[in-house]
């Protein structure tokens, strides 16, 4: 593996989702080329960032400077070992829910879901990703976010519905007071400083004056804060995410939040690593995980109970930046992938009790144990990792981080530790309850739902009455098909979070590497290796 291979593959990352999505969108109503073009594009940029993750682990920080022009002066690519790990761990994810997505139809003869548009769409979604974490500079990132808002505002319409419009409005209102924000921190910035390239600023930013730097550093923590959805600007979440299909409310659940997260951790450890907001950090991340998790209990629809236990653990990965430790940084690094992972199959798991069951109602539902054991133990498994019981990622991620608090020695530290042990057992709490009710407890009694359990249901469904039946494919007791798809898409993400369990000696070791890199500014040593940008002399420089 050389560095030119390395290279050349960081550009790929984004122009091979970004050329797929042109050619999907090119074949219209071809739908098999649509999923065939989607699927390579997608295994593609798998196969891609694995390499990636192997060749910086052994080679160091990959930095492309497109078009041959230097940093800060061209646009710079730079891959390190988060970047490189966030790429390898979306690529499984957006595959993952893509297959999802195909056994159950949205992408194609769906009467309410304009079939030509989702796989284009998706794979946008998917370039704004890859974007975001390989920009070597603020207005890259910012196009990264603007991306995924075009792409994720199409997803999460789709089909039109007044509900959907209504939430999606709420969205994309929501994201343009972040990118707005976001903006205005890129003006201040370059019109302080002249650059807006990230390595650049961190040189710089010592030559601005101190209160001018923390109305810099709070207004990008606020515009990563309303992606992020930590406390009080995760309000929008809830509400915009359960309306949308089941797998691009996964995909949103496992990726979109966690883009605004990596850019509070590269604003935390390189353009502001003095420990100036560390205090307000660790405040916020112990409400974003009460109040997060409190909703979740309210909740009596599975879908919006999962978005708020998606807030209430951002707040353990805000935790972990707060505490501003190679320790802290470790633990996150291993939980965001832990929480990438694990949410996202929840919510594809919870895709399938709405297949089998017709709705994601706890009141609605009961008695599919029997009706479908694969789905609920396809539930059970993320929701015990979720909630952190031993072994799993859950319980190795959260104790990383709680270890890192009570080494800090800090007061808030402490408090966060308290917090999240409650927080942990709420959510498994929540969680099992959803599980005994859908599946344990037995089904509410209902006309409707008796006489569409009976046998004629399924010698209906055995004669092809079931319009969302794709393939052949386990049929429930009330007589809905599971795709294949559907499942075996769902059962490889869940593998994949107990691999993170089998192999969370290796994941923390490289987080650890990860992290130290981080702390040691390895990144303007990769971009700048003899620690200064290119032309610029001592007096351009202090001017």
């Amino acid at each position: 593996m050389t560095p030119q291979l390395l290279s050349a593959l960081v550009p790929l990352m984004v122009l091979a989702p970004l050329i797929g999505a042109a050619m999907s969108l090119a074949l219209g109503r071809r739908l098999r080329l649509q999923r065939i073009v989607t699927v390579v594009a997608l295994v593609a940029t798998t196969v891609m960032s694995a390499v990636l993750l192997v060749g910086v682990d052994d080679l160091g920080t990959v930095v492309v400077e497109v078009g041959g022009w230097p940093a800060p002066f061209g646009i710079v690519l730079v891959v390190d070992r988060i970047s490189a790990l966030l790429l390898v761990v979306s690529s499984i994810v957006l595959l993952a829910v893509l297959l999802f997505s195909v056994g159950q139809n949205i992408a194609f003869g769906d009467d309410e879901t304009p079939v030509t548009i989702y796989n284009p769409a998706y794979l946008i979604l998917a370039t704004g990703v890859y974007t975001a974490f390989v920009a070597g500079d603020l207005f890259n990132l910012y196009v990264g976010f603007e991306i995924l808002l075009v792409a994720s505002y199409v997803l999460i319409t789709l089909g039109g519905t007044e509900a959907r419009i209504r939430t999606g409005t709420t969205y994309i209102v929501v994201s343009l007071v972040s990118s707005a924000l976001f903006l205005a921190s890129i003006a201040m910035i370059y019109g302080a400083l002249g650059t807006v390239n990230l390595a650049h600023i961190a040189l710089r930013m010592e030559e601005i004056a101190p209160g001018v730097q923390v109305v810099l550093h709070v207004m990008l923590l606020l515009g990563f804060g309303i992606k992020a959805a930590v406390f009080p600007l995760s309000f929008w979440l809830p509400d915009s995410y359960p309306t949308a299909p089941a797998p691009v409310t996964a995909v949103f659940a496992g990726l979109l939040t966690k883009v605004g997260v990596y850019a509070i951790i590269r604003t935390e450890t390189l353009l502001f690593p003095a420990p100036d907001l560390n205090g307000a950090l660790l405040v916020v991340a112990a409400l974003t995980m009460i109040v997060g998790i409190l909703g979740a209990v309210a909740q009596t629809d599975i879908k919006r109970l999962l978005s708020f236990t998606l807030v209430s653990h951002i707040g353990y990965l805000i935790l972990g930046i707060g505490l501003g430790t190679v320790d802290g940084m470790t633990a996150t690094i291993y939980y965001v992938v832990h929480h990438i992972v694990v949410q996202t199959a929840l919510f594809l798991a919870a895709g399938l009790i709405e297949q089998v069951g017709g709705s994601t109602a706890i009141p609605k539902l009961g008695g599919m144990l029997k009706a479908a054991p694969v789905v609920a133990f396809l539930f059970l498994i993320p929701a015990l990792n979720l909630g952190g019981i031993p072994p799993f990622s859950g319980f190795l991620g959260k104790l990383g981080l709680f270890e890192a608090a009570v080494s800090s020695g800090d007061g808030f530290a402490w408090i966060n530790v308290a917090a999240g042990a409650l927080v942990s057992l709420l959510t498994l709490y929540a969680l099992m309850r959803v599980w005994s009710r859908v599946f344990w407890s037995p089904a509410p009694v209902d006309e409707d739902e008796t006489v569409a359990t009976k046998k004629p249901a399924k010698k209906s469904a055995a004669k092809g009455s079931t319009k969302k039946t794709l393939t052949r494919a386990p049929v429930a007791a009330n007589g809905i098909a599971i795709p294949r798809l559907m499942l075996s898409s769902t059962v490889g993400l869940v593998v994949v979070t107990l691999a993170l369990t089998v192999f969370a000696g290796p994941l923390y070791a490289y987080g650890e590497r990860a992290a130290g890199v981080l702390g040691e500014r390895g990144y303007v040593t990769a971009v700048f290796p003899d620690g200064t940008p290119p032309g610029l002399d001592e007096e351009a420089r202090d001017g």
